[in-house]
């Protein structure tokens, strides 16, 4: 590793972390203006694939060209990667490597001299930001059916150690909500389970493994999320303002365990949610901006002390009720510390800034902040070493040793749930056809799921996309009367009529169908297939794995870690908590 290294105001960091990092965060702060103290407190979205690419986005949002011209103008305390049409930042993890580097350096070269926080939303499943050739993981619900802890923790670990290889120090996971409503459209398969002991298990087991499997410079910051808790959601946060509808007693015994259980396992970031609780805080502010729930129940008792992080300040949960200028403030008086992607980089520095100015806010509270981002990144010796080894990604990131052992994690999640007809194993299941639902175009992953499966079982693959036309439908149909055996993957059935004629017509053919659901576990409520598992995720290590059941290599093992109502009777349960078959 060459090249700059970190210098701050104070004098460079030894190793080490503890009081050691208390006390170099306080001499640090001593030698920071408040401009700089202030602009710790903001995680930044860029736009570009490498710290000196010209981007018209960084223009129109920031007044200048490139992400390096962003980290010296505003001197932030973080950025976050996304690989999506919003920010994409990446394209292969050398260039994630280089990119690190390269914002580190304009970092340590502007302002305070101190280096970013680099964060991004690796959960697994359909929240992953880095694809392959990076190792693909299942999503946080799998992990759940999977019912190991140890599996829990080996994810974590080898997530965090590649991450780390990239240069990234903070993850914004594991989910620590409890995805008690089946309706809820933004959580679902994010969330461990329904059960809130079973996720605090597994969230432990996460944290564990994210902040604790090795050297420091081989882990990164886990973030539970989203507090207080966002499993009973209706809404999504990103369009709109949940209501949680929960007695404070109900929130206690479902919301609360896992988080209680990540600050018990010593967790470095818990981010907030843009929903509002009235039991908790009548207000009607989200809990993001509710002092009564940042500080009345997370700092004084939960006594965490630890770094707090908004969600994404650009969504509209949080944005209805104050001004861009105004949130950072009320996040701040809340007992927030980090505020993440503001809408408005400048206006929301300046909220904070003018806020101090006119005596609103002190000074003091802001260095209470700026102490515990200091002291994360002591702690993780993002300051001792903040630049990696570009030479060394390709040892450490997507590895055979680390794509086989989560192959074998995601081998037993894999869920039966109904094997009415005995089908399942396929002992001789002649001419297979995969067909149904198919996303090639979902954000950062263009791999598709039917292709996937039809080519480990050897079948032909006949996508439908998400939403089938009649005549799609018609030549699924067409194509099932020639075949022997059909597997069709489904994801949301519940709002999709035209994915529900699909599997209805391809039951009536006759023909053996194994339904597929490859996102929540919920469809089986609303299709009356005979064979029915659940996968949780579509990603090409799941569809290995599904494959792998179907034939008979290996044996399921997966669990529900959810109940699955009937569509027509929600009320109702069809499938238990604990449902899974095996042979």
């Amino acid at each position: 590793m060459t090249g700059v290294t970190a210098a701050s105001t104070a004098t460079a960091a030894p190793d080490g972390n503890g009081s050691g990092a208390a006390a170099w965060a306080r001499q640090t702060l001593r030698g920071m203006s408040l401009e700089q103290k202030v602009g710790q407190l903001f995680i930044a979205d860029v736009w570009g694939k490498s710290a000196d690419e010209a981007n018209p986005k960084n223009r129109e949002k920031y007044g200048v060209d490139t992400p390096a011209q962003v980290i010296a103008r505003y001197q932030p305390g973080g950025v976050i990667y996304f690989n999506n049409a919003s920010t994409d930042n990446v394209d292969d993890p050398a260039q994630v490597a280089r990119l690190s580097n390269g914002l580190q350096r304009a970092a340590l070269t502007s302002g305070a001299r101190l280096p970013l926080i680099i964060s991004t939303d690796q959960e697994g499943g359909r929240v992953t930001r880095i694809g392959s050739p990076a190792t693909e993981y299942p999503a946080s619900m799998a992990i759940g059916a999977g019912r190991s802890t140890a599996d829990a923790r080996q994810l974590a670990a080898v997530n965090g150690h590649e991450l780390r290889a990239m240069g990234i120090t903070q993850d914004f996971a594991p989910d620590a909500d409890v995805n008690s409503n089946p309706l809820n459209p933004i959580i679902g398969s994010r969330s461990f389970s329904a059960d809130p002991a079973l996720t605090a298990a597994m969230v432990t087991a996460e944290v564990d493994g994210y902040q604790n499997s090795g050297p420091a410079l081989g882990t990164v910051s886990a973030a539970a999320k989203h507090f207080p808790g966002h499993g009973d959601a209706a809404t999504d946060s990103h369009t709109g303002l949940p209501v949680i509808n929960r007695t404070e007693q109900q929130w206690r015994a479902i919301d609360l365990p896992p988080f209680r259980a990540a600050i018990d396992a010593g967790i470095d970031v818990v981010m907030t949610a843009h929903i509002t609780v009235p039991s908790l805080d009548p207000s009607g502010e989200p809990a993001t901006l509710s002092k009564p729930i940042m500080t009345g129940i997370l700092r004084d008792e939960l006594h965490y002390d630890g770094v707090v992080v908004t969600d994404s300040l650009q969504m509209a949960g949080v944005r209805q009720m104050h001004s861009d200028a105004e949130i950072p403030v009320l996040a701040l008086e809340a007992g927030v510390d980090q505020m993440l992607m503001p809408p408005n980089l400048g206006v929301a520095i300046n909220g904070v800034l003018d806020a101090v100015k006119s005596g609103r806010l002190t000074e003091q509270r802001i260095d209470q902040s700026v102490l515990r981002i200091l002291a994360l990144k002591f702690k993780r010796q993002i300051i001792a070493r903040p630049l990696v080894n570009e030479q060394a990604v390709g040892r450490i990131v997507g590895t055979p040793a680390h794509l086989a052992q989560l192959q074998a994690i995601t081998d037993r999640t894999t869920t039966v749930l109904r094997n009415d007809a005995g089908l399942l194993p396929l002992k001789h299941p002649g001419k297979v056809l995969v067909t149904g639902w198919n996303n090639p175009n979902f954000p950062g992953y263009p791999a598709e799921p039917v292709a996937t499966l039809a080519e480990q079982l050897g079948g032909t693959a006949l996508s439908t996309g998400a939403s089938p036309t009649s005549a799609q439908i018609d030549e699924a149909v067409a194509a099932a009367e020639q075949a022997d055996t059909v597997v069709v993957l489904t994801n949301g059935l519940r709002t999709s009529t035209a994915q529900r004629s699909l599997v209805n017509g391809l039951l009536a053919t006759g023909k053996p169908v194994v339904a597929v659901s490859v996102q929540e576990p919920y469809d089986p409520g609303y299709a009356d297939s005979p064979t029915w598992v659940a996968t949780y995720d579509w990603r090409s290590v799941t569809m290995r794995s599904l494959a792998k059941v179907l034939q008979g290599r290996v044996s399921p093992r997966g669990k529900l870690p959810v109940s699955i109502p009937s569509g027509s009777d929600p009320a109702g349960v069809l499938y238990p908590f604990g449902t899974g078959l095996s042979w």
